[in-house]
């Protein structure tokens, strides 16, 4: 029997609402959903989570929302956030959660598009980004406010959130109607890409689609039962969707939700999570934290750390390279993993964390080892948001520096003709949400859907992704390169927060560096440097005479085509609302290049 086989049989005929009521029926008592650390957390049991559900689903549905209506949600990380979505989906309408970071322009696109006819916002912030665009919505029908003391006078189709809970008295018989009418094979989602290369798109996924995706996820790297999590990314972010939501349904999880990004650290201290995903910046800022303590460590200690880091990451090189581990070795690791390290992982939250895994984005290698050192081995995964996710992941058995893993139970990845990753299998969306409500499927015949990511399979079956297929620098000379390549090892000293590569149709490579708003000031100190402004230290002799240095060693292990000739330093931060970033932290490489056209023309000139 093949892994996929018991997957597809323990997935078969299972829906979220189902897992919902199993969960509320089995762990009653067991915590769900806990929002915030400290003494003033408040925390749902699985029994008081399908109760709200429930509560909202009878308001919901008296508001005129039906099976196959969207429902947009602007909402901060909170209970009611995941309650809203949940109840949405019991109804069998399409709930999407849209980006904080959104312009009232962009929220107009998504809500013309999506045709939504009911939308739930959370206050006076998320009001001031809708309201300009609200009268030019026909289709929005109901507009639910959490906060009722923002809500605007003469505007009939406002109602309170708490009015929608209480809107009707319990039915149960009702609910579990509701709860044995969902399908697998039903869209239970709406997800729109970040459109880093156009307009976005409206990913529309199925129950089926995000089952199989978490338990994939527990099958591969298994974990305790009910295991912790915590949930930092936006709510609109398909890594958060899956687990954030889905996973813990899946797995009757506890989630505790950290509203603010700034309070991740308290977090998981209070929280020890079992489970942690993060974006290439996080794994690098703690990398970056880890490396300033380590600075502070008195001389016994730091003697005792660098031993200890040096047999993990001989560990983790071996295991990298598919060999065996020596007995002697493995458990003098176990020894010093004990005694040194994991106290350091324990510090920053990690002390009980079993899976760790990094997406979205291409990690420096430099990050990786640096994290497998002092014990916290993290691993890439690769996906999209079409394919519910990871399509393909790293385990501790089977991974390579570098690459992105196997693919999952019960998919399949190739490579096409041109080099483009094509990928199938039951994780692979419904398809995309058209203007006119259709759904409309972007598979071939064959059910393969191109991912539009460049990359390789080799004969251990793991996938190294290249480059986005569209992104692809084609120089003058008619040379093919990635430029994620070259960014990621630039982005691996600590005064760079982003590099972007620029050479398309010119004569060169150049790049533009940003300085890290957090690890640079921090840098400057440490070298003397008084001013540490992140203007001042853009032009800094010091600094640039660093990052001459950063360029130099990239270079040395490019090729000639690839090497960065010239590179402009830019004060940042970029951001999503800056323009430069997408929600999901990835490059908005033709905003960019518009912004700052007269730099990179400089380069060149």
């Amino acid at each position: 029997m093949t892994p996929a086989e018991p997957l597809h049989q323990s997935t078969e005929g299972l829906t979220i609402t189902g897992l919902l009521r199993r969960n509320a029926q089995q762990f009653p008592e067991r915590p769900a959903l806990t929002t915030g650390p400290g003494p003033d957390a408040g925390t749902l049991t699985w029994t008081q989570l399908r109760a709200e559900v429930a509560a909202l689903t009878r308001g919901l549905t008296a508001l005129g929302l039906r099976r196959g209506d969207r429902m947009l949600i602007s909402m901060s990380k909170r209970a009611e956030h995941w309650v809203t979505d949940l109840a949405a989906i019991h109804i069998g309408a399409l709930a999407c959660s849209t980006y904080d970071t959104l312009s009232t322009e962009q929220i107009g696109t998504l809500a013309r598009h999506s045709a939504a006819t009911v939308l739930v916002l959370e206050g006076e912030e998320q009001l001031r980004r809708w309201q300009p665009v609200l009268k030019d919505l026909p289709h929005v029908r109901a507009v639910v406010l959490l906060d009722w003391s923002a809500a605007p006078v003469g505007d009939p189709r406002f109602v309170a959130y708490s009015a929608v809970r209480g809107a009707l008295p319990p039915d149960d018989a009702a609910f579990e109607e509701l709860t044995d009418a969902a399908r697998p094979d039903h869209p239970l989602a709406l997800v729109y890409t970040s459109g880093t290369t156009g307009e976005p798109k409206g990913v529309v996924l199925t129950h089926r689609n995000v089952i199989h995706e978490s338990l994939m996820q527990d099958q591969l790297v298994p974990g305790p039962e009910h295991p912790r999590t915590v949930a930092y990314l936006p709510m609109a972010h398909i890594a958060e969707r899956v687990l954030g939501i889905y996973l813990p349904i899946c797995n009757a999880g506890h989630v505790t939700i950290c509203p603010d990004p700034a309070q991740l650290l308290p977090t998981l201290l209070a929280a020890l999570p079992h489970g942690f995903f993060g974006v290439p910046r996080v794994w690098e800022n703690f990398a970056a934290g880890l490396q300033a303590k380590l600075a502070t460590l008195p001389d016994a200690q730091a003697t005792a750390v660098a031993q200890a880091r040096k047999t993990a990451l001989e560990v983790y090189r071996l295991r990298s390279a598919g060999q065996d581990i020596p007995a002697e070795l493995a458990k003098s690791l176990e020894q010093l993993d004990a005694q040194v390290l994991e106290p350091l992982r324990a510090a920053i939250g990690f002390g009980a964390c079993r899976r760790a895994f990094s997406g979205a984005a291409p990690i420096p290698t430099g990050v990786l080892e640096f994290l497998a050192s002092v014990g916290l081995a993290v691993y890439e995964v690769w996906g999209l948001s079409e394919t519910t996710g990871a399509a393909t992941v790293s385990t501790p058995e089977v991974f390579a520096l570098g690459s992105v893993g196997r693919a999952g139970p019960g998919i399949e990845v190739k490579e096409a003709p041109d080099g483009e990753l094509l990928v199938r299998g039951p994780v692979v969306f419904a398809g995309y949400l058209q203007a006119d409500g259709r759904i409309e499927p972007a598979t071939d015949p064959e059910g393969w859907l191109p991912t539009g990511d460049v990359g390789s399979v080799d004969s251990r079956g793991i996938v190294a992704v290249t480059d986005r297929k569209k992104e692809i620098i084609i120089t003058a000379g008619g040379k093919n390169i990635a430029p994620t390549k070259i960014e990621s090892l630039l982005r691996a000293h600590p005064l760079i927060a982003q590099a972007v590569a620029i050479g398309d149709r010119r004569r060169y490579l150049t790049a533009l560096l940003v300085l890290d708003e957090e690890t640079a000031p921090l840098w400057a100190k440490a070298n003397g440097i008084t001013e540490p402004g992140l203007t001042e230290l853009a032009r800094h002799p010091t600094v640039l005479a660093a990052l001459d240095t950063a360029i130099e060693h990239a270079n040395s292990v490019l090729s000639r085509a690839e090497q960065v000739k010239r590179y402009r330093v830019l004060a940042g931060p970029w951001t999503a609302e800056s323009g430069e970033l997408t929600p999901k932290l990835s490059l908005r490489r033709k905003a960019i290049d518009q912004r700052h056209a007269d730099t990179i023309e400089s380069m060149y000139t």
